[in-house]
């Protein structure tokens, strides 16, 4: 595949944004491990936002700038204001500094950073960063998901594929959950569940093989274009799945960042019959 830069292929994009990842993650840590004062917590509609959320922001922006220029648009969780409309560019980022914020403040430890290059509408480069468990996953379309330590040692990750469909395992919010999720929850053919924060964390956990699937359904809010961008590249490919219910693949900068509907990722064997049961 192309890139947005004459003189750098994907492979050597991936690499310096898989280096400011951890630059960020080591920013995150440190404001984690300060007090509630140092966040300066704020209320915003869509949920509480800090300085560490801003700081990583301004970082990642600045590192990908001074590598992409204007070759591309920039659309960050931080930046982003209601109304804006479909950026023009082809090459666009999808940035989240701080994917799970609520965890972040509440010191779960599930919080992630998420970094994704789409390509007219469509991921084909991402990075998820989870700082608490050390793990970094980094993803080109075609080239599959690898976890990446920070002396630069790289592991293939892929797919667990061994259950029975009854044996998957879900992995929910512990606090977002509508009535209407809990509903579509309870009429699947597998109810083990698994409780974790964060999308990135929670995509995470299907690539560690500690949970199969995961379910979103927007009520008066839906995840937005930064909360699924990166994971779904790493999940896919790993070998997973996620799709919209009818099996549509998601698509992203087309001005409403929000992802509505019924939105489902899992480990793959099994996704058209849950896809079927979600009906």
């Amino acid at each position: 595949m192309n890139s947005p830069l004459p003189h750098l292929t994907l492979a050597d994009i991936l690499d310096r944004t898989i280096e400011l990842s951890h630059t960020a993650a080591t920013i995150l840590k440190s404001y984690y491990r300060g007090s509630r004062e140092q966040l300066e917590v704020f209320d915003k509609t869509e949920g509480p936002v800090t300085v560490a959320d801003k700081a990583v922001d301004r970082h990642l922006l600045e590192g990908i700038r001074a590598m992409c220029g204007d070759s591309c648009g920039y659309l960050t969780e931080e930046t982003y204001q209601t109304g804006d409309l479909e950026l023009a560019q082809d090459w666009v980022w999808i940035i989240d500094p701080l994917d799970g914020t609520r965890d972040f403040i509440d010191k779960t430890g599930e919080y992630a950073i998420h970094i994704a290059l789409t390509y007219q509408h469509r991921p084909v480069l991402a990075v998820v960063t989870v700082p608490e468990s050390d793990r970094l996953y980094a993803a080109i379309e075609g080239g599959g998901t690898w976890q990446v330590t920070v002396e630069g040692t790289r592991k293939l990750v892929q797919i667990a594929r061994t259950k029975q469909l009854t044996e998957l395992i879900v992995v929910a919010s512990r606090n977002h959950r509508s009535e209407g999720l809990i509903k579509l929850l309870a009429q699947l053919p597998c109810q083990q569940q698994l409780e974790v924060g964060s999308i990135g964390c929670k995509i995470a956990s299907i690539l560690e093989h500690d949970a199969d699937l995961y379910v979103s359904l927007s009520g008066t809010s839906a995840p937005k274009d930064w909360d699924l961008a990166a994971p779904e590249l790493i999940l896919t490919e790993a070998g997973g799945k996620f799709t919209h219910q009818d099996g549509s693949p998601l698509k992203y900068n087309q001005g409403d960042v929000s992802q509505w509907g019924c939105l489902i990722a899992s480990s793959g064997e099994w996704h058209q019959q849950l896809l079927d049961a979600c009906i």
